[in-house]
């Protein structure tokens, strides 16, 4: 039993694995064509193949291409419309490419386009960003070749003081305020109240008065004092009687 289980796992496996290697990889083909589209921020795209080994391709055909497959320095892309050759497969998702040249074997031109992320820095430079060691407009503090600079006052740039106590910033008058104006506004109604308002109070003194002065007759004579000395002899004489 174990001869007939190595006889079986040697004859196997020295007859079959070559030739199973061999028919596993798809065969490499030749093609020659053009970028239909590249994007240079996912690094992919698609080339148009017109020709296959040598003989014209009609339609084109799209074959997939990644932009570790391609064959040039730097940044790697492609350029709508330029002009490769390349080698590729058949896979289960279609026609891969597997290297990309430029015609005759040399490196791709690529695109001059670049992603969105690497120009973020330049974009920064107009919003008013400066170097913070040097003032500088064109450049960050991490980026400045100047020495280590003395700290300066933010606002009039001098060194021998902070912002916190630059004197051009404290004597620069303050914007006219409403709080002031109303102020003086209800001080100047008050002056104007307080001089109108005398003659007010002698008018009601004088009309208070007056009222007093006439109701004084009538209250003094239903007035309670005198009311007990009138009443008293009647209440006596009824007492005699």
């Amino acid at each position: 039993m174990a001869e007939g289980g190595a006889g079986k796992g040697g004859g196997e496996d020295p007859g079959k694995s070559p030739e199973q290697e061999e028919g596993a990889q798809p065969p490499v083909l030749h093609g020659a064509g053009h970028c239909k589209w590249f994007n240079v921020r996912m690094g992919f795209g698609f080339i148009s193949m017109t020709s296959r080994g040598g003989s014209p391709v009609d339609p084109p055909l799209d074959v997939f291409v990644h932009q570790s497959k391609l064959f040039m320095e730097g940044f790697r892309s492609l350029k709508e419309g330029e002009p490769v050759e390349f080698t590729f497969k058949k896979s289960s998702k279609g026609l891969e490419s597997l290297r990309v040249t430029g015609p005759g074997g040399g490196p791709c031109a690529g695109s001059e386009r670049r992603p969105k992320g690497k120009t973020m820095l330049q974009k920064r430079k107009p919003k008013g960003d400066r170097c913070y060691n040097c003032g500088g407009l064109d450049h960050h503090a991490k980026e400045c070749s100047l020495p280590p600079q003395p700290k300066k006052c933010h606002y009039c740039q001098s060194i021998a003081h902070m912002v916190a106590h630059c004197p051009h910033k404290t004597l620069t008058p303050p914007p006219p305020s409403t709080s002031s104006q109303g102020r003086l506004g209800t001080d100047l109604q008050a002056s104007t109240s307080a001089a109108a308002l005398p003659p007010y109070p002698q008018e009601s003194g004088d009309g208070h008065g007056r009222s007093s002065q006439e109701v004084s007759p009538n209250s003094k004579a239903s007035g309670s004092p005198e009311d007990p000395a009138r009443k008293g002899p009647s209440v006596q004489k009824r007492k005699k009687t």
